[in-house]
């Protein structure tokens, strides 16, 4: 087995060609035939926190091809994606050719989706359409008005903008790197690019001129306050990330004098009939072409130094890791 391994707390990760296959564990094994590189993935291999038990192999999510299991809904040969539920983290994750997993997270691989382009979507991918099914659920439509992205040039943010200009929403795409991304962010569907200090260099008033009819944040702290404050009444706001930060320095008042909700996503919990509905809907709405145009692909062998590339914000879109390379 090929894996790249985390020994020890503190310990650099490292590539080994012929890993002991004895540290799995779990009723249905896997071949991996593809993983993606996340924010997350990052913040392992470099030590950062995440990972919370040790030897670990990193990566959040797979694609693969079940070789046995013990797990009656699952036969040898079936396709099928993991993300989150906690691989990466707690529990062995992608980033090796052979995986033991359980069979509770498991989606089959929807029909017309490859298994690259299954990866490439990913638990970014994943979390990008949780979060527009808390807008749908909230009763955001497009003729309410802009809706916002924070984040837009990450993996999760990309694949927002596609899915809610897909749904006929006008996008406004919130980015630290706006020379560089407009044009990206244009042609995945935004319809306005604005510098993220807009939103995140200063606290503003509890209560703003409002803006957006729904917005799907990546950063948290002072940009959520910002967009909470700007929220038009009625409006919804899924939060599924902290890149700026875990405060939250706002008030009661767009809440009660807007109506405005705050609707948290988490991936690595969902339940099986809400990974299923998110599939279904990523299968059958995300453009495939803008999905190859966001995705870079890297090998095993890449994962370990691409690490500070992407903590770093030098990555943008989608990267699939081939784990045979």
């Amino acid at each position: 087995m090929r894996a790249v391994l985390i020994d020890a707390e503190g310990a650099d990760a490292r590539l080994v060609e012929d890993a002991d296959e004895a540290l799995l564990a779990g009723p249905v094994e896997l071949d991996v035939l593809f993983s993606s590189y996340n924010y997350k993935d990052g913040m392992a291999i470099a030590g950062q926190g995440i990972v919370r038990r040790f030897p670990l192999i990193p990566g959040i999510d797979l694609v693969g091809r079940v070789t046995a299991s013990e797990a009656e809904e699952y036969s040898a040969g079936d396709l099928v994606i993991l993300d989150g539920d906690g691989i990466g983290e707690t529990l062995h994750g992608g980033f090796a050719t052979r995986a033991r997993v359980r069979p509770d997270a498991l989606v089959r691989l929807p029909a017309d989706l490859s298994p690259e382009r299954a990866a490439a979507i990913g638990t970014a991918g994943f979390t990008a359409m949780l979060s527009v099914l808390r807008l749908e659920d909230g009763g955001v439509t497009p003729e309410d008005g802009d809706v916002l992205v924070t984040g837009a040039s990450g993996g999760a943010g990309s694949v927002a903008v596609a899915l809610l200009a897909g749904r006929g929403h006008r996008v406004v795409a919130s980015t630290g790197r706006t020379g560089e991304n407009a044009e990206y962010l244009r042609d995945l569907g935004a319809s306005e690019v604005i510098d993220r200090g807009e939103l995140g260099d200063e606290i503003g008033k509890p209560l703003q001129s409002q803006r957006w009819a729904g917005a799907i944040d990546a950063v948290g702290s002072t940009t959520l306050a910002n967009v909470l404050a700007q929220t038009s009444w009625g409006g919804v706001v899924a939060a599924y990330g902290l890149a700026q930060g875990m405060d939250l320095p706002t008030s009661v008042m767009p809440f009660i004098l807007r109506h405005v909700t705050l609707a948290g996503v988490n991936s690595v919990e969902a339940p099986p009939a809400l990974r299923e509905r998110a599939w279904d809907a990523l299968a059958h709405e995300l453009d495939l072409d803008l999905l190859d145009s966001m995705t870079t692909s890297i090998g095993l062998s890449e994962t370990i130094s691409y690490a500070p590339r992407i903590l770093a914000g030098e990555t943008r879109g989608r990267t699939v890791v081939d784990v045979t390379q």
